[in-house]
């Protein structure tokens, strides 16, 4: 992680979008615009996760990828980085490793444990996109307040989960998810919007946001009929982004207050 020069009042990011199956495009233009609205915040970009020397000098991290599958070298640097203090803000499918199986039904298998630890999650399945209703778990956590129920037509995520999650929002499931492996799922509360703390830093985690182009299914079909926005055609999703940045530079900006009342303590004023 960075030492970030509070002085300068620079911010640094990391975005990392990339993937199969959804319209990285779109994704990445959106979360940039969101970013530049803070004029400090300086963004690089990759479609993995394999740039060691990014990450350390990295301030915070966004991601938005799907079957991005980090080396072992990159996901023992992640866990690092957030360990010693840095805040990972992860999007939708990051936590996905899907693959073909021979059965002919989607699997996720376990490629990349110290990856998926960090993050608090993986994804198993989901159901058939359809609307479904988001509650919010902790009205009293600053990430959610004043936010009400609301519908989206989305990928409801079925995770397995690790070590210890500060759920916000959670939808209700039970059922068939048809086309996986791990196709029947018992009726629960399922984690949408979550916080894992990892050593002295923390995930961020948002499950809602899946998006997808004419393009993005080849080769498995070489045009997908419609083009999907899902939770990005509501609002609400619009304001749990900017209240996810906003969280992921909260240390630095807690580092710049204090670094102002020390230089006018210094001076006296």
């Amino acid at each position: 992680m960075s030492t970030h020069d509070n002085r300068a009042g620079r911010i640094n990011c990391v975005l990392i979008a990339g993937g199969m199956w959804h319209d990285i495009d779109f994704a990445r233009l959106e979360l940039l615009k969101l970013l530049a609205e803070d004029e400090r915040i300086r963004v690089r970009v990759f479609e993995d996760y394999e740039n060691l020397q990014a990450l350390e000098e990295a301030d915070f991290i966004v991601s938005y990828t799907c079957n991005v599958v980090p080396s072992l070298v990159a996901q023992e640097a992640l866990k690092a980085w957030v360990e010693r203090g840095g805040r990972w803000y992860a999007l939708h499918g990051t936590n996905s490793i899907i693959r073909l199986m021979s059965s002919g039904l989607y699997g996720t298998p376990d490629w990349a444990p110290l990856f998926v630890e960090t993050l608090g999650s993986m994804f198993r399945s989901h159901p058939p996109i359809a609307p479904y209703t988001v509650s919010v778990a902790d009205p009293e956590h600053p990430l959610v307040q004043g936010i009400e129920p609301f519908e989206s037509t989305d990928e409801l995520y079925l995770m397995r989960t690790y070590g210890d999650l500060h759920v916000m929002l959670d939808a209700e499931f039970g059922g068939k998810a048809e086309g996986f492996e791990e196709d029947e799922w018992e009726h629960g509360r399922h984690p949408v919007f979550y916080t894992h703390k990892v050593g002295e830093g923390e995930v961020l985690y948002l499950t809602l946001g899946h998006c997808r182009h004419h393009h993005d299914m080849q080769p498995l079909l070489d045009y997908w009929p419609t083009i999907d926005r899902c939770a990005w055609d509501l609002p609400v999703f619009y304001t749990l982004l900017r209240r996810g940045i906003k969280w992921a530079i909260e240390p630095m900006d807690a580092a710049t207050a204090t670094a102002m009342a020390k230089a006018k303590a210094a001076a006296g004023v």
